[in-house]
């Protein structure tokens, strides 16, 4: 084919893409990248849960409340307050709806510029819900009502992301029990926030509103909170959690909740009744897939309603993608926005690295947090991968001393052959740190490549460079 009917190809190459949030976003910017006529459909905000209702708001409040540790621990590091030179130690006073305020109107323009990147890449973006007809053509249904439009794609993505699980005996009302979309309604700091479910959503919640001044409980039915995570990680977060105040119930499940008015009634399964002001249902989430069209469309779907994809991210249907929370990858952000431009790269033939789950960097925003990437020790435990592990705490790190930093670690595996293939770090900037493990990962660095790289002294950074050093297999 000649490079102007290939050119002519891509521009009649219509990709209709039906959710706007990371994976939607990214596959609308690669398609017009590429030359490709895009449409996306939208019925919430560009950005989708993720900007509007999740991951931007929440980690702005956990930013919150790493302000609010810094201030509490300002005195163990020389810094005091006075009034008219007479030492004072004034009460901390959150302004919960000042905060929410913010939160949500950063999250609106995060939106808003989103939207007018895709306007200015010249993505057509129309705002209402989308149905499969087929799977060759979509149907639009305008979110004012609006007369319904039958379109023709020859590349559909489907990126609608999912909702909060709701249990039939604990029902939110978003008035004393919530889900993690109505916590931004909160205008006065909850006295005391009963949150159930200890997963990453149920754990981060839990820090940041301990954090921010509530009393909380953490109902957790598994033998300790974050059970998906490394051990180790998962044993010190619960053990901070523990030494800052926090109540954490293991192997309790929550049968039921109610809200009497001026408080909450969490019922266990032993009986036992936990009362607080406030609660979190924290117990996962479901695909927004029921109603899409996808199964008459000949799209495989799972028994939870996820859409079945392959490291390309395309489904059952040669022409139909997905990408995000609504399929059966990891239901990340990150990994969502690379599903997205996949898709893309892959539909339009270019060049499409297949995602591979076992290099995607994951964060849990608690305090610390806790990053991680590649194998993992059980893995290592297991018998499914031969290496070696090798864990350094953190607070003996000289940086860290200066900070005041109490917790944390770093551990990195290695194969039998000194390459780096997988890491964990415990830490305040969990989420910063992991990244030259990921690279060390991705490029299959050895633990000799990572510790003959120079690190700042002093730096966090250098603990990595240290646990590398460790792994070292002399060759003698």
């Amino acid at each position: 084919m000649s490079e102007s009917n290939q050119l002519t190809a891509k521009k009649n190459h219509h990709i209709v893409i039906i959710g706007g949030g990371p994976g939607g976003y990214e596959a609308a910017l690669a398609g017009r990248q590429l030359g490709a006529d895009v449409t996306i459909i939208e019925s919430n905000g560009i950005g989708g849960n993720a900007v509007l209702t999740d991951v931007v708001p929440s980690k702005g409040l956990i930013s919150t409340a790493d302000a609010a540790n810094n201030v509490k621990r300002a005195e163990k590091l020389g810094i005091g307050f006075t009034v008219d030179g007479e030492k004072v130690h004034p009460k901390m006073k959150i302004d919960l709806g000042a905060v929410n305020k913010r939160l949500l109107a950063m999250a609106h323009e995060q939106s808003v510029e989103m939207r007018d990147a895709l306007l200015e890449a010249g993505v057509r973006v129309l705002n209402g819900r989308g149905r499969l007809d087929g799977n060759h053509h979509v149907i639009f249904a305008p979110k004012d009502g609006g007369a319904e439009e039958r379109m023709e794609a020859k590349t559909i993505i489907v990126a609608v992301g999912a909702t909060p699980r709701e249990l039939p005996d604990a029902k939110p009302d978003g008035d004393r029990i919530f889900t993690w979309k109505q916590l931004y309604d909160l205008t006065e700091l909850p006295e005391h926030m009963i949150v159930v479910g200890s997963g990453v959503t149920g754990a981060e919640f839990a820090s940041a509103f301990h954090g921010i001044g509530c009393e909380v409980t953490l109902i957790s039915s598994r033998d300790m909170v974050l059970p998906s995570q490394d051990q180790d990680a998962a044993e010190l977060i619960e053990n901070v959690f523990r030494s800052k105040g926090m109540n954490v119930l293991n192997k309790s499940r929550a049968d039921k909740v109610v809200n009497t008015g001026s408080g909450v009634e969490v019922t266990l399964s032993d009986g036992t009744i936990v009362k607080g002001s406030h609660c979190l249902m924290a117990v996962g989430s479901i695909p927004n897939t029921a109603g899409l069209g996808l199964t008459e469309a000949g799209v495989e779907l799972t028994e939870s309603g996820h859409i079945v994809t392959n490291k390309v991210a395309r489904t059952s249907r040669a022409n139909v993608y997905a990408a995000g929370d609504c399929t059966t990858f990891l239901p990340l952000a990150s990994v969502s926005a690379m599903q997205g431009r996949t898709a893309v790269f892959h539909t339009m033939g270019d060049v499409a690295m297949p995602t591979q789950i076992r290099n995607v960097s994951a964060n849990v925003f608690t305090s610390p947090e806790i990053a991680s990437v590649g194998w993992s020790q059980a893995a290592l435990e297991a018998g499914e991968v031969n290496g070696n592990v090798v864990k350094f705490d953190l607070p003996s790190n000289p940086r860290a001393k200066m900070m005041g930093l109490q917790f944390g670690f770093i551990k990195i595996i290695a194969s039998t052959g000194g390459t780096v293939i997988g890491g964990v770090v415990v830490a305040k900037s969990a989420s910063e740190l992991i990244y030259p493990i990921a690279v060390a990962i991705e490029n299959r660095l050895t633990v000799d490549d990572l510790a003959r790289t120079f690190t700042v002294y002093p730096s966090l950074s250098g603990t990595i460079m240290e646990v590398a050093r460790a792994l070292h297999t002399p060759n003698v």
